[in-house]
């Protein structure tokens, strides 16, 4: 068991999502908030779709007042993050996400740090703890093994599953692109409603993350996301690699926690019931009732504390 957080003070450690810090990677400007003291053991909290950093913005300070050093970055195509070059391909595939968490592992010279997502951000730390097991000391995923089959995305899911997947198919097509970039915050909001169904967030809360969606980059790096899962777009050849190594559906080695939300709009619970046969290391699925999709923002005290449970970096 990690440290308690019942002496935790989380205003003495509160991020502030006005005072960013960046970092280059090969291919980013990232931009990323941090909370906690420097030497402390490193958590690296991933935001998804269509969500941003503010999702963790109860998470970290109790993780910092429990001595973990938290890095809360943007994702591609999010807020503040930019690609550095206009030539680098504006892809949301996997691959992409899973380079990029390793890339900022690399930059803030962290060589093993515990990883916790949801959405795309857990997948980008279920690719770095399947591919790279050695850079990752524990990992807590939302809703299990996020790692794509692409190949098996041709076949339909049950129809009461299918009806929940409508934004995917409305981002296949032209209508969806542009629909998108004339109102990505009217999607968004929708989705948070849809996929949270018993979270009543206010104004406040949604367009704090919502100014995340003003990236330049945001529809281009989304819609491609979308279409590229189900192989009707191309994705980055410089990716390939890591595409072919995960269309083998690898592994997880490393302790993880995963944790499902009983009121999940997106992905009912059902979704994740079998995906232990993804993991071969200590593996813990646990389901809350009532939390919706975006389950760090919504249940912040029970995220924090898995975190806390896993082994430190």
């Amino acid at each position: 068991m990690g440290p308690s957080l019942a002496s935790a003070r989380p205003d003495d450690h509160t991020p502030r999502m006005d005072a960013l810090r960046t970092i280059r990677t090969p291919k980013l400007e990232i931009a990323y908030a941090e909370a906690g003291p420097p030497d402390g053991q490193p958590v690296l909290l991933l935001h998804g779709f269509p969500y941003a950093p503010q999702a963790y913005a109860e998470v970290a300070p109790r993780l910092a007042a429990a001595g973990r050093r938290c890095i809360i970055p943007y994702l591609r195509g999010y807020g503040p993050t930019r690609f550095l070059s206009p030539e680098t391909p504006r892809s949301g595939q996997q691959a992409a996400l899973g380079q990029d968490l390793l890339d900022l592992l690399d930059a803030l010279a962290i060589p093993r740090a515990t990883l916790a997502g949801y959405d795309w951000g857990g997948r980008a730390a279920c690719i770095a703890a399947a591919l790279w097991p050695e850079r990752v000391a524990g990992l807590v995923s939302c809703t299990g093994y996020n790692i794509q089959d692409i190949a098996a995305s041709v076949k339909p899911a049950a129809p009461e599953q299918e009806h929940r997947l409508w934004y995917q198919y409305y981002f296949h097509t032209e209508r969806g692109r542009t629909g998108l970039q004339a109102d990505r915050r009217g999607i968004a909001r929708l989705l948070w409603r849809l996929w949270s169904p018993e979270w009543h967030f206010d104004d406040a809360t949604f367009v704090a993350s919502a100014a995340a969606f003003d990236n330049p980059d945001f529809v281009p790096v989304v819609i491609q996301s979308y279409r590229h899962r189900f192989g009707y777009a191309e994705g980055d050849s410089a990716l390939e690699p890591i595409e072919a190594a995960l269309a083998r559906q690898p592994r997880i080695t490393v302790p993880t926690i995963a944790p499902h939300g009983g009121a999940d709009g997106v992905g009912p619970v059902e979704a994740s019931a079998t995906h232990h046969r993804h993991f071969s290391g200590t593996y813990e699925r646990r389901v809350l009732p009532g939390i919706g999709h975006n389950l760090p923002q919504e249940a912040p005290d029970a995220f924090a504390r898995m975190v806390l449970e896993l082994p430190a970096a």
